[in-house]
């Protein structure tokens, strides 16, 4: 029995060091290469800066194999497998769910605030003049951004967000599981994950530059929103045994989050919405994260850890 108990607290230290090992490489390499667009006297959004941030996105895999290599642990479990067979259903509420989600937070925000609606569209007839697009009316462009959302959305993205998912999703939620509950190991997920965003916020990313608090409460809000959807990727993940779920919600955020902002009149506050990074425009998906860490605490978890 003590040969037992002492086998198992060397498995809980070494999986410890694999814990801290994995979130160091994450921040360290994420963090650099956020930084390179203020380091090379890059303009945020434009050129070779949204390569870089395409390239952080593989940081959290890169950190995954980096702490797999270094403490020997192989690849299994690497949480790659979609698990297609008899979750059909699942995978469908998955691939509609969000979107229609992020559409009903657009109703939600414009709700709240009518004043700040813009029936005229002038954003969408800006990036129309811009992009030669003059002779399709801005109604009509506004239709095929939702239709295109709606069907490719979840997986538009999935590479880059699969970069990100196997990391935050396939290794730091199911080692935080040997230590924690579900509703805190999901929780403390989504803290690190709205952490490392940090550097690429205070450079403008989602809220700007331009808002009162610049820069900490956008990456207080940041991690808000982590939290928020971290909650409905990992327990899409747990629930399916996969980290392929959580890249297709996140690949449909990245591919609809700038929606509501093509309806919104200039002058609102990021901070508020409307995208779904904002507090109020990301109201509805906080009640959904809310129900769904209730549902956890409510049977203890979601599954037992692998």
């Amino acid at each position: 029995m003590n040969q037992n108990l002492e086998k198992l607290t060397n498995q809980q230290k070494l999986t410890k060091r694999r814990l801290i090992l994995f979130v160091l490489f994450a921040i360290v390499l994420g963090w650099a290469c956020f930084l390179l667009i203020p380091l090379l006297n890059l303009s945020y959004g434009e050129g070779l800066s949204i390569a870089i941030l395409v390239g952080a996105m593989f940081t959290p895999t890169i950190s995954n194999l980096l702490t797999r290599l270094i403490t020997k642990e192989g690849s299994q479990k690497f949480y790659l497998r979609p698990n297609f067979k008899g979750n059909l259903k699942k995978y469908l509420l998955i691939f509609f769910a969000p979107t229609v989600l992020i559409y009903l937070s657009a109703v939600c925000y414009f709700l709240i605030f009518p004043q700040q609606y813009d029936p005229e569209l002038t954003l969408l007839k800006e990036i129309q003049a811009t992009g030669g697009s003059v002779g399709i009316s801005v109604q009509n462009i506004l239709l095929i951004i939702i239709v295109q959302t709606l069907f490719l959305g979840p997986v538009i993205n999935i590479i880059p967000t699969l970069g990100e998912e196997l990391g935050w999703r396939g290794y730091l939620l199911p080692k935080l599981r040997e230590f924690f509950s579900d509703p805190v190991a999901l929780v403390i997920t989504g803290v690190i994950w709205g952490i490392w965003h940090a550097p690429v916020i205070a450079i403008g990313h989602n809220y700007g530059t331009d808002y009162p608090g610049y820069p900490w409460l956008g990456i207080l809000a940041m991690i808000v929103f982590c939290v928020t959807l971290g909650i409905i990727e990992g327990y899409a993940t747990i629930k399916l045994d996969s980290a392929v779920p959580a890249a297709m919600i996140h690949s449909t955020v990245n591919a609809t989050a700038a929606l509501p902002i093509y309806l919104a009149k200039s002058g609102y506050n990021p901070i508020l919405g409307p995208a779904i990074t904002g507090l109020v425009g990301g109201l509805p998906l906080m009640i959904v994260a809310v129900a769904l860490l209730v549902i956890v605490i409510r049977s203890k978890s979601v599954t037992s850890p692998s």
